[in-house]
């Protein structure tokens, strides 16, 4: 059955605040995760993120509210963890594991076809047909997240909540799994909110971001909301996401501030333009005999010999260097 994404619902966080043992883990939490989108909450460690996720899918009470569209009657919720604790010496298949609520005779008796045409149609989505007969326990952690993504797609969601789902996956293996949910959500038009640390897959594939530390920082769309400053507040490091919102005058981060010669391996970034005009000026200044005096900072723009080496080695799409 495939939703429609103009009906899937929309969440909003009115004023959510949670306490434990005198420490405050959420603080006046207001934000809104769009219907039909993906939603993606960011910050630090012990920012709240998981736990507003749990406050989201009733597990953990909670002052405020939590408003969800689309009527009275709740969504269709599935939930992706971080991790699944099971005994791997367990003798579990995956088409075994994924059959678990759809046939009620016990497993050891076979699948019924209805169940295993089913776990095959669900492997499909997440392009993992290959590990119907793998062992639950034998799989890498990115098999394994596919194997749950799998799972929560059988609810036929309308509201899909993952928590770092590809936590501890492999670079290629991260990116499948950003690909496989993003054709997910678009063809079946669920909700989709998660947590994740990768900011370069985040500003991506979200529709929105929220930026959370115990309450929120920013929120919005991707570009406007993952800037230098928001970073900086948020990780306390220089990340850049975007080059051309590098500003040659940013001291926090000299990296982004000194291109020189490699700015010829990029695109044609308007940022890279300022940096190279900041850089022949410095340079012209030097040839003037207006150095930089020892002990003094040197001008905005001024590319040191590591510097520039860093920055050629940037990768052409943007990727974020901190």
């Amino acid at each position: 059955m495939t939703n429609n994404a103009q009906s899937a619902p929309s969440l909003c966080f009115d004023r959510v605040s949670l306490s434990r043992g005198g420490n405050r883990i959420l603080d006046n939490v207001c934000a809104t995760a769009p219907g039909g989108g993906s939603t993606v909450l960011v910050g630090p460690n012990g920012a709240g993120k998981t736990t507003l996720l749990l406050c989201l899918i009733g597990q953990l009470a909670y002052e405020g509210t939590i408003c969800v569209s689309g009527g009275e009657r709740k969504p269709r919720t599935a939930y992706v963890p971080q991790t699944l604790s099971m005994d791997r010496s367990l003798p579990l298949r995956v088409a075994e594991f994924l059959a678990l609520g759809r046939q009620r005779r016990p497993l050891w008796l076979g699948l019924r076809p209805s169940a295993r045409s089913e776990a095959r149609r669900l492997l499909r989505m997440v392009k993992a047909e290959h590990l119907e007969q793998s062992r639950m326990g034998d799989l890498s952690g990115g098999e394994l997240r596919r194997v749950l993504l799998a799972a929560a797609l059988a609810r036929e969601p309308e509201l899909l909540v993952l928590d770092e789902p590809a936590a501890g996956v492999d670079v290629r293996g991260e990116r499948l799994f950003w690909e496989l949910l993003d054709e997910a959500r678009r063809a079946q038009g669920f909700t989709q909110i998660m947590v994740s640390h990768n900011l370069p897959l985040v500003a991506h594939y979200a529709t929105h971001v929220v930026c959370l530390n115990k309450t929120v920082c920013a929120m919005g769309a991707p570009r406007a909301t993952l800037i230098s400053s928001t970073l900086m507040d948020l990780f306390g490091v220089p990340i850049h996401l975007y080059p051309d919102q590098c500003d040659p005058q940013d001291p926090g981060c000299p990296q982004c501030g000194a291109v020189g010669e490699g700015a010829s391996l990029l695109p044609d970034y308007a940022a890279i333009k300022r940096r190279e005009a900041a850089r022949l000026a410095v340079m012209a200044a030097t040839k003037d005999g207006c150095a930089v005096c020892p002990g003094e900072s040197a001008p905005a723009g001024a590319a040191s010999a590591e510097s520039t080496r860093s920055s050629a080695e940037t990768s052409p799409d943007g990727g974020s260097h901190a």
